[in-house]
C-alpha cells in the first residue's frame, strides 16, 4: 500500500479511501470534460460530453451524500490512476490534427474514464453493501448505472460512426 498515506487496516477504511479517490476522480473529470467537448467536432459526441457533465455534476452531490451518511467529511485523496488516464487523452489529443481522428480518441478516452469509474462504483457497491451502509450502496448503484449508461452511449457513438469516419 506505498501509494496510500497510510496503512489501511479494515474494509472501513479501504471504502472510505476509495471514496475519497472517487470523489478526487469526479472533481477532475468535471474540469477535462469541457475541454473534451471543446475539441470535439462530431456534434453527437460533444452533446455526450456536456450531457455526462451534467450527470458528473450529481455524482459529486451523491458522494457528498454518502459521506454524509457514514459521518465523514467530503474530501478527496489524489488519484494517480484518472490523473495519468486524463494525461494521456489530453496528450493524445495535442497529437492528432485531423478532427474525425481526434473524434474517435476522444470517444476512446472517455471510455478510459467510464471503466475506470465503473471499477471503483462497482467495489463501492459492494461494500458498502457488506459493511451494512444500503442507503450508501443504493446512492452509489444509481451512479454506477448512469457510467454504464455513459459508456454505452459512448460505444455506440463510436462504432455507428466515429471510428469509421476516422
Amino acid at each position: 500500500m506505498a501509494l496510500l498515506s497510510k496503512d489501511i487496516e479494515s474494509l472501513d477504511g479501504l471504502f472510505l479511501h476509495t471514496l475519497r479517490d472517487i470523489y478526487y476522480a469526479e472533481k477532475q473529470i468535471e474540469k477535462a470534460l469541457p475541454k473534451m467537448a471543446d475539441k470535439a467536432s462530431d456534434d453527437g459526441l460533444r452533446q455526450a460530453f456536456r450531457s455526462h457533465l451534467e450527470e458528473t455534476h450529481e455524482h459529486v452531490a451523491r458522494l457528498d451524500q454518502v459521506f454524509e451518511h457514514i459521518g465523514e467529511k467530503a474530501s478527496g485523496v489524489t488519484c494517480p490512476a484518472i490523473d495519468g488516464i486524463i494525461e494521456e487523452a489530453e496528450e493524445i489529443s495535442d497529437e492528432i490534427a485531423d478532427s474525425q481522428t481526434l473524434d474517435a480518441a476522444l470517444a476512446a478516452a472517455a471510455q478510459a474514464v467510464e471503466h475506470y469509474e465503473m471499477s471503483r462504483y462497482g467495489s463501492l457497491v459492494a461494500w458498502a453493501r457488506q459493511l451494512g451502509h444500503s442507503e450508501s450502496a443504493k446512492i452509489l448503484e444509481a451512479t454506477l448505472d448512469e457510467e454504464k449508461e455513459a459508456d454505452a452511449k459512448l460505444n455506440k457513438v463510436a462504432l455507428d460512426r466515429l471510428n469509421a469516419a476516422a
